[in-house]
């Protein structure tokens, strides 16, 4: 009988493989919804910018491995999401609501107010 592991480990590592997440991207009359799907992303590892006019999303995929165990073979590797995007200078990137609900980022960007339609009133003279 051999004393060797009955898998042997991958000569070496292969780095995180990053892919872009699908989304979905919505506007109405009072800003964007973006939905992003990001499965296996928890909230901690997840990572949203705005600097300047660029929205970036990172996340890191979150294996579960079984306590007192260690992987050594495994054809799932964990991986990184990351998706950029220019926003328009109508929206208000102070005010973006994120949600992070079954794997799915939900981004509520609202417009600035001066950029928002509206109704103008007109008065008999």
């Amino acid at each position: 009988m051999s004393d060797k592991k009955s898998v042997s480990r991958p000569e070496r590592a292969e780095e995180p493989q990053t892919l872009l997440p699908r989304v979905d991207v919505f506007e109405d009359k009072d800003g964007i919804l973006l939905l992003a799907d990001l499965p296996g992303v928890p909230k901690d590892k997840l990572d949203l910018r705005v600097d300047n006019d660029t929205l970036t999303l990172e996340g890191e995929i979150a294996a579960s491995t079984p306590k007192d165990m260690e992987a050594i073979y495994a054809e799932v590797r964990m991986a990184r999401y990351r998706r950029a995007f220019a926003l328009s200078s109508e929206l208000d990137t102070a005010r973006i609501d994120a949600q992070l609900r079954d794997g799915v980022l939900k981004l509520r960007i609202p417009k600035h107010a001066h950029a928002q339609p509206r109704k103008i009133e007109v008065k008999l003279a």
